[in-house]
């Protein structure tokens, strides 16, 4: 059998330095990392750039992990996602008395997977295989993550601008006010899995009053239930860094 392609184990460390870093290094820190001159590693940053394994912050240069990569990445079984999950969900669901829904990318639709009603009497419907819009804080997560951001304006009429999802993704959540639903609101954070890569999206909905003050911000108890819960789940698929 032949020896290993040197390139290809180059670009594999590359990659695992990368998808640890969470998208705070540059060429100069990546290439001291990996151990290789900066324009050797330039190289491969660019080839890796080009097929959508690796994305460059404009604004900073900083490289992530990418949208192609990604996607090879989320092929994680929706059983095993939803028993891994439901622990944290109805924990989060019985604490924040909001319904809680659980959602993935299947193709470009923002699909939910698993869904725990309110803690309360009312007639609620099962969301479990509905496909719910961009504008939704799931839809907004799972977008942040898993689309480019390289700069590239997005298509005319696009849904969320790219400033959001950029946003979205410095401060790990999203809310939704209003966009769906007319007084509905909605906070979501990303659930990871084991290489890091973002694999769901884990939020709870509700009245907009209720989740959200009066300058759009999620109420602090509630941010802080979310973001422990999606984090927890993140710990069961095997992502150390939660």
């Amino acid at each position: 059998m032949p020896g290993s392609v040197q390139s290809i184990e180059r670009a594999a460390a590359i990659l695992q330095v990368v998808a640890g870093s969470g998208g705070t290094l540059g060429v100069t820190d990546i290439s001291q990392a990996v151990g290789l001159a900066k324009t050797t590693t330039h190289s491969l940053l660019r080839t890796l750039l080009l097929v959508g394994f690796v994305e460059q912050d404009p604004a900073t240069g900083r490289y992530a992990l990418g949208a192609g990569l990604l996607r090879l990445g989320t092929h994680l079984d929706v059983n095993e996602l939803r028993a891994r999950a439901s622990n944290w969900t109805d924990a989060l669901a019985a604490r924040s008395g909001h319904a809680v829904r659980l959602a993935t990318l299947v193709g470009e639709e923002v699909v939910v997977v698993h869904h725990v009603f309110r803690p309360d009497d009312s007639v609620q419907v099962l969301e479990v295989g509905d496909v719910l819009p961009p504008t939704t804080a799931l839809g907004k997560v799972l977008r942040a993550y898993s689309h480019p951001h390289t700069g590239h304006r997005p298509a005319a009429g696009a849904a969320v601008s790219a400033a959001e999802l950029a946003e979205v993704r410095v401060r790990g959540w999203a809310t939704e006010q209003g966009e769906y639903e007319a007084g509905l609101g909605g906070l979501a954070a990303p659930v990871r899995g084991a290489g890091g890569l973002v694999v769901a999206a884990l939020g709870v909905s509700g009245p907009r009053s209720s989740l959200l003050d009066a300058r759009g911000l999620p109420r602090s108890p509630l941010l802080a239930m979310v973001t422990d819960a999606a984090h927890a789940v993140s710990r069961e698929l095997g992502h150390g860094g939660g």
